[in-house]
């Protein structure tokens, strides 16, 4: 079996969708430090095609900014991903830890990553006649991290296809759950704070007059 670094780890999972998951487990090459430096990539690519791409390929982006909305899509995301799919995975006898599942799925979103950033450069440089080109990079990219999630999902919990497919069915179903419940709890967070903020400053008025 291949000895490799860990740069040479991300590069092989990329580049060997269907086989090189399977090398990484057998390895245990994977490192959760490349973990934190892929979703921080993921997190600026999302800024970067927002804020910064070509006006002919995205409209004018709003004079406000907020990092809010990029995290919520980057590490939120992520991190439901994750539990779900550890939560999901486990009760059909998953072989994968919360882990290396965070480490093989970060992995995966390394084409989409490099191709939103390619697009960003491209949308300076093409004109929007050519935007075929733009669209093929992004749907290379996102079909290409899809077959890499997969293969994912099947090598760290050692399922068949059939039973990965389920897989990551119910992992975007139990998405939906976790990130509906962190919605409602930020949501019922505030609604407390508010109400001990305005306690506070009608305590604090009482107080002074």
């Amino acid at each position: 079996m291949m000895d490799l670094t860990q740069p040479q780890w991300v590069r092989h999972t990329v580049l060997h969708p269907f086989e090189g998951f399977e090398d990484l487990r057998w390895k245990k090459g994977g490192t959760l430090k490349y973990t934190v430096i892929i979703i921080a990539a993921l997190f600026l690519a999302l800024i970067a095609d927002d804020r910064w791409c070509g006006f002919q390929f995205r409209p004018l982006p709003d004079a406000l900014f907020s990092v809010v909305p990029y995290l919520m899509r980057s590490v939120m995301y992520f991190l439901a991903w994750v539990v779900g799919n550890w939560a999901v995975c486990t009760l059909l006898d998953g072989e994968g830890t919360m882990k290396n599942i965070c480490i093989y799925s970060s992995y995966a979103l390394i084409p989409y990553i490099v191709s939103t950033f390619i697009n960003v450069i491209l949308s300076h440089i093409l004109v929007q006649e050519e935007g075929v080109f733009f669209a093929a990079v992004y749907y290379i990219g996102l079909i290409w991290s899809g077959v890499l999630l997969f293969s994912a999902v099947k090598a760290v919990h050692q399922y068949s296809i059939t039973k990965t497919i389920a897989a990551v069915l119910l992992t975007l179903f139990a998405m939906l759950v976790i990130l509906f419940l962190a919605v409602l709890f930020l949501s019922l967070f505030q609604k407390v704070y508010v109400f001990c903020y305005s306690l506070y400053t009608e305590i604090l008025y009482r107080v002074r007059v």
